[in-house]
């Protein structure tokens, strides 16, 4: 038996979840990638994206609400899509912060861990679709974990170059905040994978 059977109301909409966070992920990449005349444009797209995302998370809860059964526990659903959207609004936090704060130009550094964070969403749909299937998500979410350690230690060598070479304080305070906002996505992301490797465990 599967998981999450392809007809099952909450499958679809985990599914429609990754997917916009794929693409958010995909537009910040290609924003920090570009510079700064497509990263406003980036992030206006990446806010529209997340209020998508948020109509998705509110149909899952309403339709928990009004189911008595459903294909695994209540609070494992509950759970996955509040990661989800934890994840969303990390990218949009990012985008934000590097827009609001005119980062000009962008750190090679926050272009490596833009492109770690669409690795975690493209690890992520993976691992969706692989629950459904009832099979290889846990290998997806080691992917996700070994990217979260490569994020973490690219993001501590930047700090620490950035605390050794960076003259202006202003400057300064801002990189770290948007390091912050990386790190703090691409740990979101890996809440999701411990979410769903505890998913695959309990019904296993």
């Amino acid at each position: 038996m599967r998981l999450l059977p392809r007809e099952e109301k909450f499958y679809h909409l985990f599914a429609r979840q990754v997917e916009i966070i794929s693409e958010a992920a995909r537009l910040l990449l290609d924003g920090v990638s570009t510079g700064n005349s497509r990263l406003a444009g980036a992030a206006t797209e990446i806010s529209v994206l997340e209020h998508k995302g948020d109509e998705v998370i509110h149909e899952v809860f309403h339709r928990l609400n009004q189911t008595f059964i459903t294909p695994i526990d209540p609070e494992d659903i509950h759970s996955i899509a509040s990661a989800l959207d934890n994840v969303l609004d990390g990218i949009e936090d990012t985008s934000h912060r590097l827009v609001s704060y005119r980062i000009n130009p962008v750190p090679q550094t926050m272009v490596t861990l833009a492109e770690i964070v669409a690795g975690c969403a493209k690890a992520l749909q993976c691992a969706v679709s692989a629950l459904e299937k009832n099979g290889g998500t846990m290998e997806h979410c080691i992917e996700i974990n070994r990217l979260e350690n490569e994020a973490d230690r690219i993001g501590r060598s930047a700090v620490v170059d950035l605390f050794d070479k960076e003259s202006d304080p202003i400057r300064l305070i801002k990189l770290k905040e948007v390091y912050d906002y990386f790190e703090s996505t691409v740990d979101a992301c890996e809440d999701v994978a411990d979410v769903l490797q505890n998913v695959v465990v309990k019904n296993s």
